[in-house]
């Protein structure tokens, strides 16, 4: 899908017009996929525009950045007001995506870089809409298991969110797509089931809903963390467990997860319908219950919604 441009990039420690936020092609990043990044949703709430456990995905940031012996050169207050920033400088008053991103800059081309070098930081905001479809959210996805396995443990770590990673998940997305499928669903090399492309999976069967462990080769979620906390509001029984693949063939409800998926029903697999071939019940009370955080519906018990104010802004004058 098209990506709506917006007027800044806050770029290592200033704003900057969006098409001047640029690197050198000599990048490390560029060459070698050392960069580690976070996807934040910022909603219009009933009391205003909130980040979506916008410090949670932050945090999460330099635990990636920690993996990698990455130095960040920014705080994790500094960057959540950034993120803040970003938001209401490009005035996104009707929401957002938030994207920052550190890497690896230009300096050194050998395959580790260096690890005293700071890293370099840009955080980048814009509209985005339902990532697998305006319909899907509804009507469901069809999805595929993909020919592409997720890596094995022990290679390259999935807990962190870097950039390198997501070649895995380029290709079982152009898989998928290539055979007429919105997403690919990725085994693990254990055969066991581990997540989308850039999504965590749940399925529900005979009154539980199961979704794969972290052990499984995925990328711990913290929206997949939020729903099962949200399911185990409303009474369901969450199971984490390796899932074989034709469980979800025999599946009476299939979602997937993930900041920029959000709750997005599966309507088939591998061209089995599951279920009634839509929305399930028990799928459409989360979604209620997850998008009710937004509208004030649902009350906010965890603290997950942090308010995006106008006092988060600076001062400063965007860079020419």
């Amino acid at each position: 899908m098209p990506l709506k441009t917006s007027k800044y990039i806050w770029h290592n420690g200033e704003l900057v017009p969006w098409e001047n936020a640029t690197v050198h092609v000599l990048t490390h990043a560029l060459h070698y996929g050392s960069s580690v990044f976070e996807g934040i949703r910022v909603y219009k709430g009933a009391d205003g525009l909130v980040g979506f456990r916008l410090t949670d995905h932050v945090k999460r940031m330099f635990n990636s950045a920690k993996v990698y012996y990455m130095n960040l050169p920014h705080s994790v207050a500094e960057l959540v007001d950034a993120c803040k920033r970003v938001v209401l400088e490009n005035e996104l008053f009707d929401g957002a995506y938030v994207r920052p991103v550190a890497y690896r800059g230009y300096g050194e081309m050998g395959v580790a870089g260096n690890p005293d070098d700071p890293a370099q930081c840009a955080i980048a905001a814009w509209e985005w809409g339902s990532y697998l479809g305006e319909g899907g959210l509804e009507n469901g996805v069809d999805v595929c298991i993909s020919s592409w396995q997720r890596v094995a443990p022990n290679t390259l770590p999935t807990l962190a969110k870097a950039g390198g990673n997501y070649l895995s998940s380029a290709l079982v997305t152009l898989e998928a797509r290539r055979l007429g499928f919105a997403e690919g669903i990725a085994l693990n090399s254990g055969g066991f089931v581990s997540e989308g492309a850039g999504e965590n999976l749940f399925l529900l069967h005979d009154g539980r809903l199961y979704t794969p462990p972290v052990s499984a080769s995925i990328l711990a979620g913290l929206t997949r963390h939020t729903i099962i906390q949200l399911a185990e509001s409303l009474g369901h029984t969450v199971v984490e467990q390796n899932i074989p693949r034709e469980l979800l063939y025999i599946a009476d409800e299939i979602f997937l997860t993930g900041t920029a998926a959000e709750v997005t029903p599966v309507r088939s697999v591998d061209r089995h319908t599951i279920g009634v071939g839509k929305r399930g019940p028990v799928t459409q009370q989360i979604q209620e219950r997850f998008f009710g955080l937004f509208d004030g519906t649902t009350r906010d018990e965890w603290g997950w919604l942090e308010p995006i104010e106008a006092s988060a802004a600076s001062v400063d004058q965007p860079a020419a």
